[in-house]
């Protein structure tokens, strides 16, 4: 991990901060630039904004590790009501989820129970559900998840993460079997032993992964900011002569929104991930850890709410 990175999480992590930017209306401009409001409502919105346009989605109700199962089961019938209004408003729109959202630290069957219950309303309901990847704990454990569902449900694609040694092997291993493949860089924390540290030497795996994912018969979800990345996938992409109804461009909600509109001008499929819900802050962590810019807001909005001034958001 950077020392950017750890420094970020590390402050962000200050329970005196946490409160601040979760109580404080003045760093709400920076919450909405990257999160799509703490309702499914709020959600549908922005999402039906983004379709108008001609982007693609992915709605996530934001939320990590559950600690009971009552909380699983209402983790599960949030995301229900979610594939609901994606085929009530008939939205060109996917779900992510986090299997730790559904259980999966306190009881792995307990988990594919619930996750295969939510793949079966989606799979009826023509939505597919993109498996997050969490922290490299559950690494290991996701990929069995998914790949014993697989066989019953192929409405159902993983997240791999270029920062990890493993990575490499598991793509492989996925893509023989058929499963869809959505590629990121990896936005935790991880020790060297198991994650590149260098940004440099992520972006160099991220590169020679692209030439697996591009190269195998699964549709292709290719989830980066990186303009060289970009031009390397498309690169890719030409040189295999692979159709671009069978590849995407997937970027968060609110970071490089000119880039996101450029590729759709260019003719790629662009799919925007779109987070949503109470459980906001550990995301906007993340984003506050990818980009100096952002962090600078925040210490900008502290500064300006002991001085008594305004802020704008970055």
């Amino acid at each position: 991990m950077s020392l950017w990175r750890e420094a970020v999480l590390g402050v962000t992590r200050q329970p005196r901060v946490q409160q601040f930017v979760v109580e404080h209306a003045l760093v709400r401009p920076l919450r909405d630039r990257f999160v799509a409001g703490e309702t499914l409502e709020q959600a549908l919105s922005v999402a039906h904004a983004l379709a108008a346009a001609g982007f693609r989605l992915s709605l996530d109700h934001l939320g990590e590790e559950v600690d009971s199962p009552e909380a699983a089961e209402r983790a599960v019938d949030d995301y229900l009501a979610v594939v609901e209004a994606i085929a009530r408003e008939r939205l060109p729109s996917g779900i992510s989820i986090k299997l730790t959202q559904l259980g999966l630290a306190q009881d792995p069957a307990a988990c594919q129970a619930r996750l295969e219950r939510l793949l079966a309303t989606a799979q009826r309901a023509g939505v597919f559900v993109r498996v997050d990847m969490e922290g490299s704990v559950y690494t290991q454990a996701t990929l069995d998840l998914v790949r014993a569902v697989w066989p019953r449900y192929r409405n159902v694609g993983v997240v791999l993460q270029a920062y990890l040694h493993r990575t490499a092997r598991d793509l492989r291993a996925v893509l023989a079997e058929g499963i869809s493949v959505r590629l990121c860089k990896g936005a935790y924390a991880e020790p060297p032993t198991i994650a590149y540290a260098s940004k440099a030497a992520v972006d160099a795996n991220y590169a020679r992964l692209l030439r697996t994912l591009l190269a195998a018969e699964p549709y292709a979800a290719i989830a980066t900011h990186d303009e060289a990345l970009i031009a390397r996938a498309q690169a890719l992409a030409a040189q295999f002569q692979r159709p671009r109804d069978r590849f995407e461009f997937q970027m968060l909600y609110g970071v490089r929104r000119d880039l996101q509109r450029h590729l759709l001008e260019q003719g790629y499929r662009v799919r925007i991930y779109l987070p949503y819900g109470a459980e906001w802050y550990p995301y906007l962590t993340r984003r506050l850890a990818e980009r100096p810019a952002n962090l600078l807001f925040l210490a900008r909005a502290l500064w300006a709410e002991r001085n008594g001034r305004g802020a704008e958001a970055a």
